[in-house]
């Protein structure tokens, strides 16, 4: 992928198409087989002052989010407007601590895949075993357990293990990812359950075989164009065909 860097004369997004985006990003994790009933979330920062940002209404399904059903709130969890549906306290708590802190990031995606949460529960993490994983590798966080994320002295801890990285993992619990864009945080998480899926498989066969330690390095300077202007311009145009061919209605 071509590496590119947000240009700060680019055009600020509206919140309409954020909308859109971010529920199409809902409708594409069911359809990949990512979701976990009404639980993880995905959150989107609308641009301005103000920190809001873009929620799931607590008890929807994934394939059944919209672009108007999405919830807006604050830092500290209030619903900014009026809105029948409930947001979920642990979702607020992760994504809430993500936004507060990297003013970089407008999209968080987290999730409890039964591969992603596999891999969380090892001792060795994501094993730079394949391709995928080497390519994450050298921005790959983690983030220790401490229980179901309802307390919010864990957001320090939580940003602090995370730092400048757009990939993590949260032990025994499950997997995150963070982007410019949401399309930049969906092709992180792709990249990201796909690695942890091969893992798991390869290690299901037998005793694994590593690539030579020197590869890391070249694939590390690789790394740097995961992401970027062909996240959006690329990936994220087929994901929306897909979407509006596979589960119409999220533009409502």
């Amino acid at each position: 992928m071509e590496a590119v860097s947000q240009s700060p004369d680019a055009p600020t997004r509206t919140e309409a198409e954020i909308r859109t985006d971010l529920a199409a990003a809902y409708r594409l994790v069911a359809l990949f087989g990512w979701d976990d009933l009404v639980f993880t979330h995905i959150s989107a920062r609308i641009p301005g002052p103000e920190h809001h940002f873009l929620i799931n209404p607590y008890g929807h399904l994934f394939h059944e989010i919209t672009a108007s059903s999405l919830v807006k709130i604050d830092l500290d969890g209030n619903v900014i407007e009026p809105t029948s549906h409930m947001v979920n306290a642990a979702g607020f708590t992760i994504h809430s601590a993500v936004h507060a802190a990297r003013e970089d990031v407008e999209c968080v995606i987290h999730l409890h895949t039964v591969a992603g949460t596999a891999v969380s529960c090892l001792e060795t993490g994501l094993a730079p075993i394949h391709q995928s994983a080497m390519l994450l590798n050298s921005q790959l966080a983690y983030h220790d357990y401490e229980g179901v994320a309802l307390n919010h002295d864990e957001r320090p801890r939580l940003v602090a293990d995370l730092g400048e990285s757009n990939i993590m993992i949260l032990r025994n619990h499950g997997t995150l990812t963070t982007g410019r864009s949401v399309a930049e945080a969906f092709t992180y998480m792709y990249f990201l359950e796909r690695s942890c899926a091969i893992q798991v498989a390869a290690q299901s066969c037998g005793k694994v075989r590593h690539p030579p330690k020197e590869a890391q390095s070249v694939v590390d300077e690789q790394s740097k164009s995961l992401g970027g202007v062909a996240a959006e311009r690329l990936v994220w145009p087929a994901l929306l065909r897909l979407a509006d061919e596979r589960s119409p209605g999220f533009r409502n």
